[in-house]
């Protein structure tokens, strides 16, 4: 299957992200600790990206992933990454081909996994935990690799249509993950932009993503 077919469209720019506390009077102060509850997570995260456009039409699996990991501090090589991923013209094949190095790189054998959106859209379980996916992702401080095809709007009302499908990297979300960010590596000049959770999970559907 053909996975890297570009057809570059307009993209454009996006960012940003931030807390609470408590305190107990000294007679409690032990036991309010004890059953202090967990602090919820932060409504919106960035992740800062060493971002790289593709080098080739057919690379953007392994640019998703080098992207991705740049988040961690990693800079891997992306002709090293193709190797690995068995990456020729005709693309990456699918998502499961990206988590394996993802988790070799990352340096845990199963920090990461495959999550597969079956059907031609996704129904309200998959856009839910997909959702909750990306937050515990990123709030990891990892980034998500999603294999996406056909066309998509983000926030600005911008299309992104990549019909023969690519691969592109969330690493952030806003509104407690209902808006997220993508770095997507077709194009250098209009590199990162804003899209609703439900509208990533359809664009991912028929294929799936790679998060922890």
């Amino acid at each position: 299957m053909r996975t890297d077919l570009l057809r570059k469209t307009a993209l454009t720019f996006a960012g940003i992200a931030a807390t609470a506390g408590g305190i107990a009077g000294p007679a409690i102060a032990a036991h309010a600790a004890d059953n202090k509850p967990a602090p919820k997570p932060a409504a919106e995260r960035e992740l800062n990206v060493r971002y790289e456009a593709q080098p080739n039409f057919y690379y953007c699996g392994p640019a998703a992933t080098r992207n991705a990991l740049s988040v961690q501090g990693k800079n891997i090589n992306v002709d090293a990454m193709a190797k690995e991923m068995g990456t020729t013209e005709n693309g990456t094949n699918s998502i499961n081909d990206i988590t394996p190095v993802l988790n070799k790189e990352t340096g845990k054998g199963d920090a990461y996994h495959s999550v597969e959106i079956s059907g031609n859209k996704a129904d309200k379980a998959q856009t839910d935990t997909l959702r909750a996916d990306i937050v515990r992702t990123i709030d990891n401080g990892r980034a998500v690799v999603a294999n996406i095809a056909g066309t998509a709007t983000d926030t600005d009302g911008t299309t992104h249509s990549f019909e023969g499908g690519h691969y592109i990297s969330v690493v952030g979300y806003h509104d407690n993950g209902n808006t997220v960010t993508i770095a997507d590596s077709a194009n250098p000049n209009m590199a990162s932009y804003q899209i609703s959770v439900d509208n990533l999970a359809n664009w991912i559907a028929t294929r799936g993503y790679s998060a922890s």
